[in-house]
């Protein structure tokens, strides 16, 4: 025991007043270690429940999250309490360069802030797919300052938090599992309209990805300058790669156009040259 004591108290180095011992630096590795325990016991517990009660994975994901963030700062506190360094005296003594730091890093504190929201608001989740600035990108996680996610050319996207919650985003996954796409098409005049629509109709049903082909819909929308334009509606849960699947049920119109005589038109001028 004398022994053990005696390597507790055992002073590793001083500077002016301060001293540090064996016991403050084995009081920090305890509270890290144990903060990390805690974390993943919680971790463990929460996707646990998540799998027994079917719980939405997004809402479990963003409430670990705040609560690990709540525990590193409490864990924060107690390291610094450790060391000698009053967190009163601190804030207190360094009101004025808390200043500085916050105008110099302000877009880092809106990042956090939004950060924040992002978590405890649950309007964005884990695997919700974000239409952002033209680009449309599955997320993967959701951080304090940014969020990362994948976009459809599986490239890793990271996105400071402030971008999501001050610009306009479109969520494709905050409604029902299917959404409405749609995709226009051309044909010549002279066309019969009831077969081009009856061939849309077979070609949007053929494709495997399309949600209920009882809610395809075909509509003629216009007499175009060249054209007799139709458009194609239908309903499909594969959100993420409908692009995929929009040049997929594109080649089967092109195929079954050629099968019917179906012609797409194309721009084309006459130029009548007048002799004197």
């Amino acid at each position: 025991m004398e022994i053990l004591r005696d390597f507790l108290e055992f002073e590793l180095f001083s500077i002016g007043k301060y001293t540090l011992r064996t016991y403050t630096l084995v009081t920090i590795v305890v509270v890290f270690v144990v903060t990390k325990v805690i974390i993943w016991l919680i971790k463990k517990t929460m996707f646990r429940k998540h799998k027994m009660n079917s719980l939405d994975l997004g809402n479990t994901y963003a409430l670990f999250q705040i609560i690990k963030y709540v525990i590193w700062v409490i864990a924060f506190g107690l390291l610094l309490e450790t060391i000698g360094i009053k967190l009163t005296v601190l804030l207190a003594g360094s009101a004025a360069l808390l200043v500085g730091i916050g105008l110099g890093l302000q877009q880092t504190f809106n990042d956090i802030v939004s950060g924040i929201i992002l978590l405890s608001e649950r309007s964005i989740k884990i695997g919700d797919v974000l239409e952002i600035d033209d680009d449309v990108v599955r997320i993967q996680e959701i951080g304090l300052r940014t969020s990362t996610g994948t976009n459809r050319d599986e490239i890793t996207i990271i996105i400071p938090n402030s971008i999501i919650t001050t610009n306009k985003v479109i969520n494709w996954s905050h409604q029902s599992r299917k959404t409405r796409f749609k995709i226009n098409v051309g044909v010549a005049y002279g066309s019969d309209v009831e077969l081009v629509m009856k061939v849309l109709k077979a070609s949007a049903v053929e494709h495997q990805d399309i949600y209920d082909e009882n809610l395809v819909d075909i509509r003629f929308l216009d007499f175009a300058n060249s054209s007799l334009n139709f458009q194609i509606l239908f309903f499909s849960e594969n959100i993420f790669r409908i692009e995929k699947v929009k040049s997929d049920i594109r080649k089967i119109i092109n195929r079954k156009f050629i099968e019917n005589d179906i012609r797409i038109p194309f721009p084309q001028m006459d130029v009548h040259i007048k002799k004197d």
